[in-house]
């Protein structure tokens, strides 16, 4: 496994950088035998003296795991990143293993959405939303756009510790999209079926 630990505006020493290389080749050998590499980003706060650590690790193809954090030190900035890394690792295992098992139980209904229950909440008083004419754009990259079913898209966004995922449906063959909501529960947007 190909593994960079780097600084940004911080000087990142030879015991750092072999701590980093030793507990992500630990954590890689545990559950994936071929993981294929890992960035170790390594910062200041922005208003502090404490130590961000980001750490970005591509396990296999298609599968991106992200995991952030800061501390006082370091040493303690990345060992709860990838404390992060190591829990959507076990999670993603767990999935795996109880989806292979749930196969067999599958049936032709799993892709009836009528009985699909919504909720509408109403706006907290109080809040007032601030209008802006033109945000801001501060990245625009380009992604793969999996196609999944609608628990495997849910998984890989909880393992890519994003927002927000577009995934073409397996089930369905368009383009659906799920994203945490503001409550902590995860949304599903889905297009109207011409009909």
């Amino acid at each position: 496994m190909d593994i960079r630990v780097s600084g940004h505006q911080v000087d990142v020493g030879d015991a750092l950088k072999q701590q980093c290389r030793d507990r992500l080749q630990g954590i890689a050998g545990k559950y994936f035998s071929r993981a294929i590499a890992a960035q170790v980003t390594f910062g200041r706060g922005p208003h502090d003296n404490r130590f961000t650590c980001d750490i970005v690790a591509h396990v296999m193809q298609g599968l991106v795991l992200k995991g952030a954090n800061d501390g006082t030190d370091a040493y303690g900035a990345f060992d709860g990143a990838a404390h992060k890394i190591e829990k959507q690792l076990r999670r993603y295992m767990r999935r795996l293993k109880d989806r292979n098992q749930g196969e067999a139980l599958a049936t032709a209904d799993a892709f009836s959405y009528d009985n699909a229950g919504y909720t509408i909440f109403s706006e907290i008083e109080g809040e007032e939303e601030i209008a802006i004419d033109h945000p801001l754009i501060v990245a625009e990259t380009r992604a793969n756009i999996p196609e999944a079913s609608v628990s495997d898209a849910v998984m890989m966004l909880d393992l890519r510790n994003t927002a927000a995922l577009l995934f073409k449906n397996s089930g369905t063959g368009v383009y659906n999209m799920v994203y945490h909501r503001g409550d902590g529960t995860i949304g599903w947007v889905e297009p109207n079926r011409a009909g």
